[in-house]
C-alpha cells in the first residue's frame, strides 16, 4: 500500500487505490471491535512455514532445447485456444444518473503536492484519485482487481513477469496520447533516488526491469516472486512522460500544482489556503461521473467546518466524535444531511524517535505507552467510537494478532520500568534525572488534528506527575509532514491509512530508516527484516500470516509506537445526492448524482 499519512478524517474509497502505499494523517477520531485475549510468549516460526528446495533436475542442453521449442509452440496453441477475457465485475455509473451540479467537501489540510509520484499523504491521494488512473484498481464493491487503463494482463506461472495490455486512444487532459513511455517514465522517477519517492521505492525494488514491447504494451520483471507484485505494477502511478524535461528538477515540477492526468476530473484552479477546485474531464475515455465539479474547501478546523456545512457552505463532511454524538442530532440536521458510519483500515498512533537518547531504550518506549490512559480516552473524547489496538496490521484483518493484549495504563510499573532504564529522582524528589540530565521532551502534533491535542494535553499531565516534561509543538501540516520525514522530532501523533493487503516493508524495515523513509522512528530488529523480507516472497496466506504474528510480538515488546485505536469513519452528506451508499471500500462520490429540481450550482 502506499505510504499514506493519514489525513484528519478523510473518508473516501477513493484514498485507497490499488499499489497505495501507507499513507500519513493527522491523528484524528476516525471505530472498529476486537476481543483481547492472553499475552503469548514469544514463538519462532515452524520449520514448515520456511521455503525448501526439494530437489534438482539436470538434462541435456540439445533435449532442453527441444523441449522449451515445444513449450512455446503449445503456448501459442492454448493461447489461440483460450476463451476471450472474462467480464469484470465492477462499480459502474448509474444508467439513471442527472448530470450538473458540485459537490463541495472539507480539505482538513492542504497539500504541498499533487503530484502523485511525490506526494505521501491522504489529502492529495484524495485529490489525485479524481484525476489520475493507473492500469488497474481494486474495484469499490467487488474488490477485484478491474482493468481501468489496462485492457488486459498475463501473469507468468513463476510470478516474475507481469504484461499489460493498455487501451488505445487514451490521451491525457492536454490531449496527448498515453502510452508505454509514460509509464516507462515513471517508474524510472520512482527508481530515482533524487526523487522524493522513498514511501514508494520498498514496492519496486526488486524489479529488474520493465520494457514497453510496443506503445501499447507494457511487461514488468522480478527478480524474485513478491506476492503484492501485481497490486504495485497495475497500480503504479502514473505522470505524462512529455511534460518532463531532461535536467529538470522532478520534485518542484510545475504537475505538482497543475496536475494532468487521464482520470474523470482536471483540475480547474488552485487557490492556496482557500480551495482546490476540479472540473469534470469532458473528453474522458470512460464512463463520465454525473457532478460538473468537485471543490475542496480548506478548512482546518473541525468545528469551524461544522457550522459551514450547516450553514450549507459544504455538502459533506467527516465528524469528530463529539459532532456525531452530541452536535448532529437535531431534527433539522437529520432532514438535511445523513451520517454514515462505517470501517476503513486505518489506525492512529504516538510515535517514539527511537534515534533521540531519550527514546533509545525500548523500556523507555513501553514505560511511555503505559502513560497513556487510552480506555480514558475512548471513553471521554471519542465516546466509545473505537477500539484499542496492539500492532502495525488492520484491527478487522486476519494478519491482525488478537492474543497479543495491549499494554494497560499503570504508572506505577511505568516508573519501575524508567527506574530500570536508570532514571531516578533528583534532590528535589520530584523530577526524572540520568547522567544528571532531567528527562524532558517535545511532543509534536498537526495543527488541525483536535483529538491530537485532547490526547497531547492528557499525557502531558500524566507525565508531570511522575516527573517527566513534555512541550507541545502544533505545526501546519505541510511543516510538520517535513519534520517528520527528516526524522527532526522526539515524538509525535499521527495515524497511518492502510491499503487492503499489507506490506509492512514500507514502515517497519531497517532499510527504511532513512531520512524521507516511512520508518521515521528509527525502528530496527533484524529479525524482524527477514521476516518481512520473507513474507514478502510467500504466496500462501496463512503461512505468511504466521510471519506477521512473530513480528507484531517483535514490535509489541520494541514499542516504537504507542498504537492508539482504529475507529469509524463518521461522515455526513447533504441528503440531495443520490446513489450515496457505503461498500466495503467506503463511500465513492465518483458515482453520486443530484435530480435537477434538487441541484443547487450551475456550471
Amino acid at each position: 500500500m502506499k505510504g499514506v499519512f493519514l489525513c484528519p478524517a478523510r473518508a473516501y474509497c477513493v484514498t485507497l487505490k490499488i499499489g497505495a502505499c501507507y499513507r500519513l494523517y493527522a491523528t484524528v477520531e476516525i471505530d472498529n471491535t476486537a476481543d483481547f485475549g492472553y499475552k503469548r510468549k514469544l514463538r519462532p516460526l515452524k520449520s514448515e512455514n520456511r521455503p525448501v528446495l526439494r530437489g534438482i533436475i539436470v538434462v541435456k542442453m540439445k533435449a532442453l532445447k527441444s523441449f522449451a521449442v515445444l513449450l512455446v509452440n503449445l503456448v501459442f496453441v492454448f493461447n489461440c485456444l483460450a476463451p476471450p477475457a472474462r467480464a469484470f465485475e465492477r462499480l459502474e455509473q448509474p444508467k439513471d444518473r442527472v448530470f450538473g451540479d458540485w459537490l463541495v467537501t472539507q480539505l482538513g489540510a492542504e497539500p504541498s503536492t499533487l503530484n502523485p509520484i511525490t506526494s505521501t499523504d491522504a489529502y492529495a491521494g484524495v485529490i489525485d484519485g479524481y484525476i489520475y488512473e493507473s492500469l488497474l484498481k481494486r474495484d469499490e464493491k467487488y474488490l477485484e482487481n478491474v482493468p481501468v487503463l489496462a485492457e488486459k494482463w498475463e501473469i507468468s506461472p513463476n510470478h516474475l513477469m507481469y504484461t499489460f495490455h493498455l487501451k488505445k486512444n487514451i490521451k491525457w487532459t492536454d490531449g496527448h496520447p498515453f502510452t508505454a513511455r509514460d509509464i516507462l517514465y515513471s517508474f524510472d522517477r520512482i527508481r530515482d533516488p533524487k526523487v522524493d519517492a522513498a514511501h514508494l521505492r520498498s514496492y519496486y525494488q526488486d524489479i529488474e526491469k520493465i520494457e514497453a514491447l510496443d506503445d501499447h504494451t507494457v511487461r514488468f520483471h522480478y527478480r524474485i516472486p513478491y506476492f503484492r507484485a501485481l497490486e504495485f505494477c497495475g497500480g503504479i502511478p502514473i505522470v505524462p512522460a512529455h511534460l518532463f524535461k531532461e535536467g529538470e528538477d522532478f520534485n518542484q515540477h510545475p504537475i505538482g500544482r497543475n496536475p494532468v492526468g487521464t482520470g474523470p476530473y482536471k483540475m480547474l484552479h488552485w487557490e492556496t489556503g482557500k480551495e482546490i477546485a476540479l472540473v469534470r474531464n469532458e473528453d474522458y475515455w470512460g464512463e463520465k461521473p454525473a457532478l460538473d465539479r468537485i471543490i475542496f474547501k480548506v478548512v482546518t478546523d473541525s468545528t469551524v467546518a461544522l457550522q459551514v456545512l450547516k450553514q450549507g457552505g459544504l455538502d459533506e463532511m467527516s465528524l469528530r466524535p463529539i459532532q456525531w454524538e452530541k452536535q448532529t442530532q437535531t431534527k433539522r440536521f437529520d432532514e438535511n444531511f445523513q451520517k454514515l458510519a462505517y470501517y476503513l483500515p486505518s489506525y492512529t498512533y504516538i510515535g517514539w524517535n527511537s534515534n533521540r537518547p531519550v527514546f533509545s531504550d525500548k523500556r523507555v518506549r513501553r514505560a511511555m505507552t503505559m502513560l497513556v490512559d487510552r480506555e480514558l480516552i475512548l471513553k471521554k473524547i471519542l465516546f466509545g467510537l473505537g477500539t484499542i489496538i496492539n500492532g502495525p496490521f488492520y484491527v478487522n484483518s486476519p494478519e491482525y494478532d488478537k492474543e497479543i493484549k495491549p499494554y494497560p495504563y499503570d504508572p506505577k510499573a511505568a516508573l519501575a520500568l524508567l527506574k530500570s532504564a536508570g532514571w531516578a529522582y533528583g534532590p528535589d524528589g520530584d523530577v526524572l534525572l540520568k547522567d544528571g540530565k532531567p528527562f524532558e521532551f517535545e511532543f509534536l502534533l498537526s495543527a488541525g488534528s483536535k483529538l491530537g491535542e485532547q490526547l497531547a494535553t492528557m499525557l502531558q499531565e500524566n507525565l508531570k506527575e511522575i516527573g517527566i516534561t513534555m512541550s507541545i509543538r502544533k505545526l501546519e501540516w505541510a511543516v510538520f509532514i517535513q519534520k517528520i520525514e527528516e526524522h527532526n522530532f522526539d515524538a509525535c501523533t499521527m495515524g497511518w491509512a492502510l491499503g487492503w493487503e499489507t506490506d509492512p516493508y514500507q514502515i517497519w524495515h531497517s532499510s527504511q530508516a532513512v531520512e524521507k523513509g516511512s520508518n521515521f522512528v528509527g525502528f530496527k530488529d533484524a529479525e524482524a527484516d527477514k521476516l518481512i523480507e520473507e513474507a514478502r516472497k510467500e504466496f500462501d496466506p496463512e503461512k505468511r500470516r504466521q510471519m506477521y504474528y512473530r513480528l507484531q510480538e517483535i514490535i509489541h515488546d520494541e514499542q516504537p509506537y504507542t498504537f492508539l485505536f482504529t475507529t469509524k469513519a463518521l461522515v455526513a452528506v447533504s441528503r440531495r445526492f443520490r446513489n450515496v451508499e457505503v461498500y466495503p471500500m467506503g463511500i465513492a462520490p465518483l458515482y453520486w448524482w443530484v435530480p435537477k429540481e434538487d441541484q443547487k450550482y450551475k456550471g
